[in-house]
């Protein structure tokens, strides 16, 4: 999440970059990072001074508030006073003293539940606030985005018109219309989404956001080529994203499976092809282990057993979790079983039957405790019962 964010604020031009470094600010407090948090408010607050107006104060308040929280657990309790004072004098100019509502807050609650996946409660968020300001571009576009999230469990038509209405309010916002091509595509469109694909990839090369969601649509279009390329660039500016170079592999994957199945899959120059492929599959996946802990899903199940085999033994030497620990170790079990290799599989089979007896054991001892601590209670009823008709 933190590279999203930090990828959004450097290459995405819009008017809630001030809402990505409140984000930043809040995940870098999480990292017990508050002097860099700090910084981070700084960057929004300045973000939000040229418009010196009423609706640049409403702003403001998401990013004072954020102020008096980082240096109240910071022990700055004087600074934190501070901030909790320019709050109270907005909310009292134009509510009261403790709370208010406008569409500016909204708005800026919208975009952060969105950014961490909440799309329902952003959706009521944006239609709050597009309910005072109608024609906002920045509230039109996070509905918009949310529309389309929420429609995909279950699949809807609906956010057709929200997004083209939130194109024609704000024609700079790429990733909408990157989100307008792909649902153009799924309606058998595929020609005219193209172009919006290609117009938004023009306008901003290096956005990741929109980079990935023009994966999906060449994906499905079948150009592999094209997706791979767009992965790639994608990587340039995201260099620690784990999941994106397993995307990579998983791509260089479908076109191995691809091969495999054309008629001249055995001929030298096929054969030669295969190999360059499965050379590129292993370098991405050697890649997304170095930036994760484990290749639980790195898509390994396609790849030369003996190469997979060296991978997982490199990450059996790294500390995990006991839960992530077994399931690495079953999957590679079943690693085994699918490449008929006996030696050394009863010991791992014995290892995770015994964490499955821990388990059991553990749970025994809990369900006993919970049972004790029931009998205690009915007790201690009874005699509270007992003394309260006496």
């Amino acid at each position: 999440m933190k590279d999203r964010v930090c990828n959004q604020i450097e290459f995405l031009n819009s008017e809630h970059k001030a809402t990505m470094y409140n984000l930043l600010a809040y995940i870098k407090h999480l990292d017990g990072e508050n002097e860099a948090a700090l910084e981070c408010l700084g960057q929004a607050e300045d973000l939000l001074k040229p418009n010196q107006d009423d609706q640049a104060e409403m702003r403001c308040l998401v990013t004072w508030g954020n102020y008096a929280w980082v240096y109240y657990h910071m022990g700055r309790l004087s600074e934190a006073q501070a901030y909790v004072d320019k709050v109270k004098h907005v909310c009292k100019k134009f509510a009261n003293p403790y709370s208010m509502e406008c569409p500016e807050l909204e708005c800026e609650e919208g975009w952060t539940r969105l950014k961490c996946g909440k799309n329902e409660r952003a959706k009521m968020c944006f239609e709050k606030a597009l309910e005072e300001k109608p024609s906002d571009p920045e509230c039109s576009s996070g509905l918009a985005i949310a529309m389309y999230h929420l429609e995909e469990n279950p699949e809807k038509q609906f956010s057709v018109d929200a997004l083209k209405q939130a194109m024609e309010l704000n024609s700079k916002n790429q990733y909408v219309e990157a989100l307008l091509a792909l649902k153009l595509q799924r309606m058998g469109e595929e020609a005219e989404g193209e172009q919006l694909i290609e117009d938004a990839l023009r306008k901003v090369p290096n956005q990741t956001d929109v980079l990935q969601k023009a994966v999906q649509f060449f994906k499905k279009k079948g150009n592999l080529d094209r997706a791979i390329e767009l992965l790639v660039t994608a990587l340039r500016s995201t260099k620690h994203n784990s999941p994106l170079y397993c995307s990579v592999m998983d791509h260089y994957k479908m076109k191995l499976k691809q091969l495999q199945n054309r008629g001249d899959a055995e001929t030298s120059e096929s054969k030669k092809i295969a190999e360059e492929l499965r050379t590129l599959m292993m370098e991405y996946m050697r890649q997304a282990l170095q930036r994760r802990r484990s290749p639980l899903n790195s898509y390994s199940d396609l790849i030369d057993f003996p190469e997979v085999e060296q991978y997982y033994q490199l990450v059996f030497k790294k500390e995990s979790p006991r839960a992530e620990e077994e399931q690495l170790y079953q999957r590679y079990c079943d690693l085994q079983e699918d490449h008929r290799k006996s030696s050394d599989l009863a010991a791992l089979k014995d290892f995770l039957q015994s964490q499955r007896n821990e388990k059991s054991i553990e749970r025994e001892e809990l369900k006993e405790q919970a049972e004790a601590a029931d009998e205690n209670l009915q007790e201690q009823n009874a005699l509270d019962l007992g003394l309260s008709r006496e």
